[in-house]
């Protein structure tokens, strides 16, 4: 914000301190009170009581957006890409509507897991009373009962939620980018059962309860003077909390709290749960992992809990750029061991697809997430991207696709002829042509 502005917006309050300032004692009082905001108030904060009301659509055709049929979000009327400062020195605003955009996101989504992809959402806890909070999860129709393959998805953390990668992908890139449904597709495809956990979903918001505090008059023991004294003062009190409230919160937004969901208040309980209750009781003889950052994270905790029973039943973890760290998660020397042998995680790298990437930590293997581009146009567009900074972090699951299914295979073969997934011991590198 630049000064002139800020001056503009503080102006009203200087001068109405100075008109104050020449006043009685009670004239001083507000002047001490105007001093206390202006040491409160963030200048951000102010600019709200400008804003346009936070009111908006709850459907897609009521933001003036679709999917088209590339899977890319696109205005109706104009075909262009969605449009962040569609309203100029709003940021607040903007981002409140780009949020209220992403929750339409996330309901899309979830319909196309149950729609397009034919997943069963569950409701979880299992064995949760009617008036508790609960998350779920999705489920293909055969996830438990399928005896030789079940692919376990884990997203990572933000506002993300079961089905997606990355929000911001779906937005301004596309769906398949973006959410885990082509991860889905594909492994519905080659026989896998699915199950989507939904780690971010750990609490519901409930409105405040309002708190009203009983008036001093009804004591009928007080004196008549001392009542009065005391509801002067509450008045005053009330009217200086007020006249703070009108720039602290000028729209009136309400005041939520969270209710926990029990055994699923944060990723890493859920994952356990979703490990004890649905993953541990599937028939699969196979089962994988594909968890991409915060999840990995969430993996890592699964395996420090349910160490044997992991390494009993899981064949094979693709990791995308995972922020898991065995050491300040403390896992044991046989779990490094296992991750080493059976873990494979595909980093942000400028490198070519599947290259071998060195790590400090004694845990998985690393291997580049990014695509290998012969042609010397692209190569040049992609180099300027990461000048200008990129998403690679968010794209490293839809960029390591191909290859997570090849080291599953791998790995399945692998632990049919009792040898170990090979991915990593070569200098393995999938070519642009054959992806």
């Amino acid at each position: 914000m630049s000064i002139s502005l800020r001056s503009l917006i503080l102006l009203p309050i200087w001068i109405s301190m100075a008109h104050i300032q020449q006043g009685g004692p009670d004239e001083k009082e507000k002047t001490t009170a105007l001093k206390d905001l202006l040491s409160r108030i963030d200048l951000d904060e102010l600019m709200k009581k400008d804003e346009p009301p936070l009111d908006f659509p709850d459907t897609l055709e009521g933001f003036e957006y679709a999917f088209n049929e590339k899977g890319q979000l696109r205005h109706i009327k104009t075909g262009e890409p969605f449009v962040f400062n569609y309203r100029e020195d709003l940021h607040r605003w903007n981002q409140k509507r780009y949020e209220a955009l992403g929750e339409i996101i996330t309901k899309y989504v979830y319909e196309l897991l149950e729609k397009d992809c034919n997943l069963k959402k569950i409701s979880i806890p299992v064995d949760a009373s009617e008036s508790e909070p609960k998350s779920f999860i999705f489920m293909s129709e055969d996830a438990l009962t399928n005896p030789q393959k079940l692919m376990v998805l884990i997203h990572g953390s933000g506002v993300v939620r079961a089905g997606q990668w990355a929000r911001r992908l779906i937005i301004n890139e596309d769906l398949d980018s973006g959410t885990q449904i082509p991860f889905i597709k594909r492994a519905m495809d080659e026989g896998y059962g699915v199950i989507v956990l939904n780690p971010n979903e750990n609490y519901i918001e409930v409105e405040k309860p309002k708190i009203h505090v009983q008036s001093s008059s009804d004591s009928s023991d007080e004196p008549a003077e001392k009542r009065e004294r005391k509801d002067k003062v509450s008045k005053e009190t009330k009217k200086r909390r007020d006249f703070y409230e009108k720039y602290r919160n000028p729209q009136r937004e309400k005041e939520m709290m969270q209710l926990y969901i029990r055994e699923n208040g944060s990723p890493e309980e859920h994952a356990v749960y979703v490990w004890d209750h649905f993953i541990a009781q599937s028939a699969a003889e196979n089962v994988f992992f594909v968890a991409h950052s915060y999840g990995g994270l969430a993996f890592v905790e699964l395996m420090i809990q349910r160490e044997a029973d992991v390494k009993s039943k899981v064949t094979a973890v693709a990791l995308t750029d995972s922020v898991h760290n065995v050491w300040h998660q403390e896992a044991g020397k046989t779990i490094r061991e296992w991750m080493r042998e059976n873990c494979c995680n595909w980093v942000s790298s400028s490198e070519p697809l599947d290259t071998s990437v060195e790590s400090m930590l004694p845990d998985c293997p690393r291997v580049s997430a990014d695509i290998y581009i012969s042609d010397p146009f692209l190569l040049r567009v992609r180099i300027r991207k990461r000048t200008e900074g990129t998403d690679r972090h968010e794209l490293t699951s839809w960029k390591s696709f191909p290859s997570i299914f090849k080291f599953f295979t791998e790995a399945s073969e692998a632990k049919t002829s009792s040898l170990k997934p090979t991915l990593t011991r070569r200098s393995h590198r999938i070519k642009h042509e054959e992806l």
